[in-house]
């Protein structure tokens, strides 16, 4: 039997440091780094998405950041589509792939296969865009929560499109999105993945998303939205909805200053920080490693990979 070539994931909440840790990893180990974060795939969305500057990419090389515009489609099944591929490259030229990333769906899709679910129905998706335009996604997002809870508290109460499909799965399986998700137990992973998940102290987390969202804001994230908006992408669209956008979007329409955007975007920030976390502790094959201990997340590295004395 053909032996699954080995990857490293290296994920965790945002703002946790996996952007640096995995480039120095990777330039330790001979690596090159593909992109598990489901912002970084849209093209102009560089600073809300926080992602690795020319220097730094420059460094290690990156897969799968900058593949779509913010109007295509992207899901976990097209980065899966896309991500395997990519790694079997990477593997077969003898590299070590680094799978990077806070966005545990994509992470467990990639390696555990897609959830089998019933086609889209055109004229149900219809009518809940419908509702969602006249209500709004908070009321939806109150109604998923009386349906199937569980699936609610991973959903963000902004997610258009996850609230949707959730709603729609119910309707037309009378079963919910999460009793899938159980029974499909995501066991089709055409890699041997090491899944190591940064640990870090919650004030200290708190503390870096702070600190990144004034960074962010400093760094122009103001204009990057602006910019989209001339290019014509509507404030609607799911990425422009993401952290960072939508708060920018309503400083440019005047719904508040930049005072109160930056602290509804850390509070929203700490929030989504949350999610991640509890997306993360319900996998019990991630390793819970010390976002600072380097040398001990090389050394699992290095049995993982069977190299013991290196490097």
């Amino acid at each position: 039997m053909e032996k699954k070539p080995k990857i490293v994931v290296i994920a965790g909440p945002t703002a946790s440091g996996k952007t640096s840790l995995a480039i120095e990893l990777a330039l330790a180990f001979g690596g090159e780094i593909v992109n598990a974060d489901s912002m970084q795939v849209y093209r102009g969305m560089d600073v809300g998405t926080a992602k690795p500057d020319s220097a730094e990419r420059k460094r290690i090389p990156h897969h799968l950041m900058d593949v779509v515009d913010p109007d295509e489609d992207f899901n976990a099944a097209i980065y899966r589509s896309l991500a395997i591929p990519v790694l079997r490259e990477i593997h077969s030229r003898g590299r070590v792939p680094f799978v990077v990333g806070g966005t545990g769906l994509y992470i467990r899709v990639l390696l555990g296969g897609v959830i089998h679910s019933p086609p889209m129905d055109p004229e149900l998706r219809s009518g809940l865009r419908e509702e969602l335009a006249l209500k709004g996604p908070v009321v939806l997002h109150g109604r998923l929560k009386e349906l199937d809870p569980e699936s609610a508290q991973r959903i963000h109460p902004h997610d258009r499109v996850r609230i949707l499909r959730a709603l729609e799965i119910i309707h037309l399986s009378k079963r919910r999105l999460s009793s899938l998700v159980k029974d499909h137990r995501f066991g089709d992973n055409p890699f041997r993945a090491l899944k190591i998940c940064l640990q870090i102290e919650r004030e200290r987390l708190y503390h870096q998303i702070n600190e990144r969202c004034v960074r962010m804001i400093q760094s122009g994230l103001a204009r990057e939205a602006a910019d989209l908006l001339k290019k014509g992408y509507s404030p609607a669209l799911k990425p422009m909805t993401g952290l960072g956008y939508r708060h920018m979007v309503g400083v440019l329409e005047g719904r508040w200053d930049m005072d109160t955007a930056l602290r509804k975007l850390q509070s929203d920030t700490r929030r989504y920080a949350k999610r991640q976390l509890t997306w993360f502790r319900a996998d019990p094959e991630n390793i819970w490693v010390k976002a600072d201990d380097v040398e001990g997340i090389a050394q699992r590295i290095r049995e993982f990979l069977g190299k013991a004395d290196k490097p």
